[in-house]
C-alpha cells in the first residue's frame, strides 16, 4: 500500500478482539444487575434492552454477510445474557454466589463462543478472497495465453501463473517459453504495453524467471512515480541492520538501501530531488535506535540545518538528532581524522565482543553503533578530504563506519572509478544526459531508459538485496519529506539517538570530540541566539588543534597526513597557554584561517631583494636556473609580476607568487575566486591564473572540480583556488618535486 501522510491526532478507535469485546458485554451486565438490583430496577428494562441487543446484531451480521448460524449464535447470547440480568433483577440476588457462578459461566461459554465464530469467519472470508483470486488469475493466465500466441505465434508455451501485486499497481505473469522459442523478440515489452493499452506511466518488464525456459512478465497499470510520496512519519523504532526505505519502485514495492555492509552514492543535477532524496535517507537512518550520523557540507551546511532546528533553534529536542556537522574543511579534517583512528580503535577493543558473536564485523547496538558519514557536494572538497573519506570506506567495515556521499554530476571527474568500485548502493537522480546514467551504472547500460524516471523526484536505484546480491538499476520515487515534515520528526527522534561508544573515541584525535559544537555553531548561526538545550554542547573549554604549517591541516595526531610537519609555535601575539592546549589564536582572537595567515606573514622568511623583470615571455619552471627567465611573468597585456629570486638566491624554494596567494587565501577562508584573488594581490586575473596553473603544473599539482570552487554560502562555482590545493604545491616545492 501507498503509505499515506499521518500528523499528529487523537485515536477514538478501540482496538477490541472478539473474546475481549465478550467480556466487556458480561461485564456491563453483571455491573447492571448489582446497581439495578440495589436501586430496584424492573426486570423489564433488561429484556428490552437485550431484545434491542439481539436485534442490532442481527442486522449488523446480515449487513457484513455473516452465515445465518453465526448470527442465531450471537442473537441468543444477548437474550440469554439479557434472561440473566432480568432473573438477577427480580430476585435482587446478582451479588449472591449462585447468581455470580451461573454469571462466570456464561462468561466463559460466549469468550469460547466469540473466538470460535471469528476464527471461522476469518478462515471463511480468506478462502472467499482466495478463490476470487484464483478466478482471476485463471481468467488472467487464459488471457495472456492467448495474447501470447496471437502476437508472436507461439506453440507449445504455458502461463503457470498470475501474481498481483500490492495497491492494485500491477501484476506479474510467469511463462514457460517453448524449448525452440526460450526467449520474446527484443520489442515485445512495447508490444505488449500497446497491446494492453497501458496508460502513460504503466509498462511492461520482461525478465529472466527462476529457471532456464522461463520468463517473467511484469506489467504496471498504474504510474505509482506520478504523485508525491508523503515521507512515511511513524517513530517506531528501527535498527541500521535493516535497510532503509528511500521510496516505491513503480511496482510499489520498498526502494531499500542496505547500509551497514555497503557505502551509498547518490548522484543528481539540481531540481531533480537529490537534496529531497537526502534528507529521506537522514530521516530513515534518524529512526534507527543504533546508528550516529555525521554531515559534512562545506557549502553552508545546508544538510544538517533543517535538522538541528529543534534544538539549537527552538529547543524543543534535547539533544541534536545530528551528532556532528563538519561545515568547513578544517572541521571535516578533524571529524574524519575522529573516524580513521576510531576504526583502529574498535578493531582492537572489540575482540572479545566479535568472538562472542563469532563475526569478524562488530555487531551494532544502541550501546556500540555504527557510524554514518553523510557527505554532501563531493566536487566541492579538497584531494585530501577524498582521500581520508577513501581510507574510511576501505578500512571502516568490520568497525562499522560506513559513508554516504552525494554529487551533482554522475561524470569522471565528479564520479571516480574508486567511488563506484566502493559504493555497492547507488542512487541516480533525473539526469540531461544518458550517458552520466551509464557512467554510475555500467551493470545497466542495456537496460537503463531516462524516460522509465520522467518526474521530479525519480531516479534509478541499485543495492545489494537480502542476499547481499548487486541488483540491476531499477527506476524509484522518492518520498517526499518537507520542512515541516522535519520538525515534526525531530523532536521525537532526538531522545532516542545513540552516542559514540567511549572505546571509540578513545584515540588521541577523540580529544576534540566533545568540543565540536563549541567550535561549529558559532559560524553556524553566527550572532542569532541559540536555544538553552546548546549549552551544555558549548559551555565548556572549546579545543582547537593546531595547524601544520606545510599542508594547512589540522593536527589532530590521527593521521600521517597531519603530522608530517613540525606544528607551528605560537603565532605572534598569542598566549603560551593556549598553544599549550592545542589552540591556535592570533592577539585579536582569531582561529583557522585567519590565525594562520597571521602565522605566515609573521614567521616568513626574508628574501633577496626580487631581481629586475628580463624581457620576454612567460618562464619555463621553477628549477630552470638562476640565469633564466623563470623569475618573470609576463602576461599578454603587459603586466609584469616579479617573485623572488631563483632557488640558488633563497632558502625557500617555493615561488613568492604561490606563497603569497596561499596567504591570502587562507585569510578568506580557505577558498577564494580568481578575480578576487587578483584583486587582494593587486594583479590582472589572467596573468595570475596564468602563472599560478604553470606552478600548480610543474609539480603535479591538480585543482578539484575542474577548478570551480563556491567562495561563501549562495555563490556559484567560478574558477579559483582552495588553500590545500596551493598547501600542497607548497609541500611539494619545498620536498624538491
Amino acid at each position: 500500500m501507498i503509505s499515506t501522510r499521518k500528523g499528529p491526532a487523537l485515536d477514538w478507535g478501540w482496538d477490541i478482539s472478539p473474546a475481549t469485546g465478550a467480556m466487556m458485554a458480561a461485564g456491563g451486565a453483571y455491573s447492571l444487575a448489582a446497581a439495578g438490583g440495589l436501586a430496584g430496577l424492573p426486570p423489564g428494562y433488561a429484556l428490552l434492552a437485550a431484545g434491542a441487543g439481539a436485534l442490532a446484531q442481527g442486522g449488523a451480521d446480515l449487513y457484513q454477510r455473516r452465515p445465518l448460524a453465526h448470527g442465531i449464535a450471537r442473537c441468543t447470547a444477548w437474550l440469554t445474557a439479557g434472561g440473566w440480568t432480568a432473573v438477577a433483577l427480580s430476585g435482587h440476588n446478582a451479588l449472591t454466589w449462585g447468581a455470580a457462578g451461573w454469571w462466570g459461566a456464561g462468561t466463559a461459554a460466549a469468550v469460547v463462543l466469540a473466538r470460535g465464530l471469528a476464527t471461522a469467519e476469518e478462515r471463511g472470508k480468506s478462502e472467499r478472497v482466495q478463490r476470487k483470486l484464483q478466478k482471476w488469475a485463471n481468467g488472467k493466465a487464459g488471457e495472456w495465453h492467448a495474447r501470447l500466441a496471437n502476437l508472436f505465434r507461439l506453440e507449445g508455451h504455458k502461463v503457470d501463473g498470475v501474481l498481483p501485486w500490492k495497491g492494485d499497481v500491477g501484476y506479474t505473469v510467469r511463462v514457460q517459453m517453448p524449448e525452440d522459442t526460450p526467449e520474446l523478440p527484443s520489442d515485445a515489452d512495447r508490444k505488449l504495453a500497446a497491446a494492453l493499452r497501458l496508460p502513460r506511466g504503466g509498462g511492461v518488464q520482461i525478465t529472466d524467471g527462476m529457471v532456464y525456459g522461463e520468463i517473467q512478465i511484469r506489467v504496471t497499470a498504474k504510474d505509482v512515480m506520478a504523485e508525491d510520496l508523503p515521507f512515511p512519519l511513524d517513530t517506531a523504532p528501527a535498527t541500521i541492520n535493516d535497510p532503509i526505505v528511500l521510496g516505491l519502485h513503480p511496482d510499489a514495492t520498498d526502494a531499500e538501501m542496505r547500509l551497514l555492509d555497503a557505502c551509498a552514492l547518490l548522484v543528481g543535477q539540481v531540481g531533480s530531488g537529490k537534496s529531497n532524496t537526502l534528507n529521506v535517507a537522514n530521516g530513515a537512518i534518524l529512526k534507527t535506535d543504533d546508528c550516529v550520523v555525521w554531515h559534512i557540507d562545506t557549502t553552508g551546511a545546508g544538510i544538517s540545518l533543517p535538522w538541528l532546528r529543534s534544538w539549537a533553534v527552538t529547543g524543543e529536542s534535547r539533544v541534536p538528532v545530528i551528532d556532528w556537522t563538519a561545515d568547513t574543511v578544517e572541521e571535516a579534517h578533524i571529524m574524519l581524522d575522529v573516524a580513521i583512528a576510531g576504526i583502529g580503535a574498535r578493531k582492537a577493543g572489540y575482540q572479545d565482543l566479535m568472538a562472542s558473536v563469532d563475526d569478524d564485523k562488530i555487531p551494532v547496538s544502541p550501546q556500540v553503533p555504527a557510524i554514518l558519514i553523510v557527505v554532501d557536494e563531493i566536487a566541492e572538497l579538497p584531494q585530501p578530504i577524498m582521500d581520508k573519506l577513501d581510507s574510511v570506506v576501505n578500512t571502516g567495515r568490520a568497525a562499522r563506519i560506513r559513508t554516504f556521499k552525494c554529487g551533482l554530476r554522475a561524470t569522471q571527474d565528479v564520479i571516480t572509478a574508486a567511488m563506484k568500485k566502493q559504493s555497492r548502493n547507488r542512487a541516480g537522480m533525473r539526469v540531461s544526459d544518458p550517458e552520466e546514467l551509464h557512467h554510475l551504472f555500467p551493470s545497466g547500460r542495456g537496460h537503463l531508459d531516462p524516460k522509465a524516471a520522467p518526474h521530479k523526484g525519480c531516479g534509478f536505484l541499485a543495492s545489494p538485496d537480502e542476499d547481499d546480491l548487486d541488483t540491476d538499476p531499477a527506476p524509484f520515487k522518492a518520498y517526499r519529506i518537507t520542512p515541516k515534515d522535519i520538525d515534526h520528526l525531530s523532536p521525537q527522534l532526538a531522545d532516542r539517538r545513540p552516542a559514540p561508544d567511549p572505546v571509540f573515541l578513545d584515540t588521541e584525535p577523540g580529544r576534540f570530540y566533545a568540543s565540536r559544537w563549541g567550535r561549529v555553531l558559532p559560524r553556524l548561526y553566527k550572532a542569532k541566539k541559540l536555544a538553552p538545550t546548546t549549552t551544555p554542547y558549548t559551555d565548556l573549554d572549546v579545543l582547537y588543534p593546531l595547524i601544520d604549517k606545510a599542508t594547512g591541516l589540522p593536527i589532530t595526531g590521527g593521521t600521517d597526513s597531519t603530522t608530517s610537519s613540525t606544528a607551528p609555535a605560537t603565532p605572534a601575539g598569542g598566549t603560551g597557554g593556549s598553544a599549550d592546549r592545542g589552540i591556535v589564536t592570533d592577539a585579536n582572537g582569531r582561529f583557522g584561517a585567519d590565525a594562520l595567515a597571521a602565522m605566515f606573514a609573521a614567521t616568513r622568511a626574508s628574501t633577496t631583494p626580487p631581481s629586475p623583470a628580463a624581457p620576454g615571455g612567460i618562464g619555463q619552471g621553477p628549477d630552470t636556473g638562476a640565469g633564466d627567465e623563470s623569475n618573470v611573468i609576463r602576461a599578454k597585456f603587459g603586466v609584469v609580476i616579479e617573485q623572488t629570486g631563483g632557488p640558488a638566491d633563497r632558502p625557500d624554494p617555493v615561488p613568492q607568487l604561490l606563497r603569497d596567494a596561499h596567504d591570502a587565501v587562507l585569510a578568506a577562508g580557505g577558498r577564494m575566486h580568481t578575480a578576487d584573488l587578483a584583486d587582494r594581490l593587486g594583479l590582472e586575473a589572467t596573468a595570475l591564473g596564468t602563472e599560478l596553473g604553470r606552478l600548480l603544473r610543474a609539480v603535479g599539482v591538480e585543482r578539484p572540480g575542474k577548478g570551480t570552487v563556491r567562495a561563501g554560502a549562495g555563490s556559484e562555482p567560478k574558477p579559483g583556488y582552495l588553500a590545500e590545493t596551493l598547501a600542497e604545491a607548497i609541500t611539494q616545492y619545498r620536498n624538491g618535486q
